[in-house]
C-alpha cells in the first residue's frame, strides 16, 4: 500500500514540475512577444492558459483521491495540501501571462530601456516560479527561503520601472501614455508572478516544517 502510495506521490511531484514548466514558458513567451511585436507568440500565450488550467484540474483530482483513499500521515497530508495550495498560485500566474499577452496583442511599443528592464523582470519572476516548484519537490527549505528573498528583488525593479515609465510620461507630455501605461501594467503582472512565486515558496516551507505564516497569525 505504502508502495503505492510513493509512487503517486512522485506522479504528484512530475505533474507539478511540469505544471511549473509550463508557467514558466509562458513567462518567457510572453515576454518575447512583448520584445518582438509577435503576436502569434502572444496568441499562443493566452491558449497556453488553457493547458495550465487544465493541469490545475488533474493534479486537483491526484491529490483528492490521495487524501480520500490513502488516509495520509501527518508529513505526506502536509505535502499533499501544501501542492493544493500551489496550484492555485500556478493557475493565477497563466492568467497573469495571458493577461501581459492580451496586451501585447492590442499595443504596439517603442524599443525603450524599460522594455530591457522588463526582460530582467520576467526572467527574475520565472527563475523564482522555477525555483519553488524545485524546492517542494526536492524538499529543500534554503531554496525555499531564497525564493522568499528574491521578491524583494523583483518588487524593487518593478519600482524601477514604474519611476522610469512615469518619468517618460512627464517628459514626453501625452505622447506614448498610454504605451506607458500599459508597460507599467506589465510590470505590475509581473510583480505579481513574483508574490505567487513567494506564495509557493511559503507553502513549501510548510510542507517541510509544519510552520506557515498565514496560519501563525491565527
Amino acid at each position: 500500500m505504502r508502495n503505492r502510495f510513493d509512487s503517486q506521490l512522485e506522479n504528484l511531484n512530475e505533474m507539478l514540475i511540469h505544471m511549473g514548466e509550463l508557467c514558466e514558458i509562458a513567462i518567457e513567451d510572453a515576454t518575447k512577444a512583448l520584445e518582438t511585436e509577435d503576436l502569434d507568440l502572444a496568441k499562443k500565450v493566452i491558449e497556453s492558459d488553457e493547458e495550465i488550467d487544465h493541469q490545475e484540474k488533474d493534479i486537483e483530482n491526484l491529490c483528492l483521491k490521495l487524501l480520500l483513499q490513502q488516509q495520509p500521515v501527518a508529513r505526506d497530508l502536509r505535502q499533499i495540501s501544501a501542492a493544493l495550495k500551489m496550484i492555485t498560485d500556478m493557475e493565477r500566474i497563466g492568467d497573469q501571462t495571458a493577461d501581459i499577452a492580451d496586451i501585447v496583442m492590442s499595443t504596439q511599443f517603442e524599443e525603450n530601456q524599460s522594455l530591457a528592464d522588463i526582460r530582467l523582470m520576467a526572467e527574475a519572476a520565472a527563475k523564482m516560479v522555477r525555483d519553488s516548484v524545485a524546492a517542494y519537490v526536492q524538499k529543500n527549505l534554503e531554496l525555499a527561503r531564497r525564493v522568499m528573498c528574491a521578491d524583494d528583488t523583483v518588487d524593487a525593479m518593478f519600482d524601477k520601472i514604474k519611476q522610469e515609465l512615469v518619468d517618460f510620461i512627464s517628459k514626453r507630455e501625452s505622447t506614448n501614455a498610454d504605451q506607458a501605461i500599459d508597460l507599467i501594467m506589465i510590470a505590475k503582472y509581473l510583480e505579481r508572478i513574483g508574490d505567487h512565486a513567494t506564495n509557493i515558496a511559503e507553502w513549501v516551507e510548510f510542507s517541510i516544517t509544519g510552520t506557515h505564516a498565514s496560519l501563525e497569525q491565527l
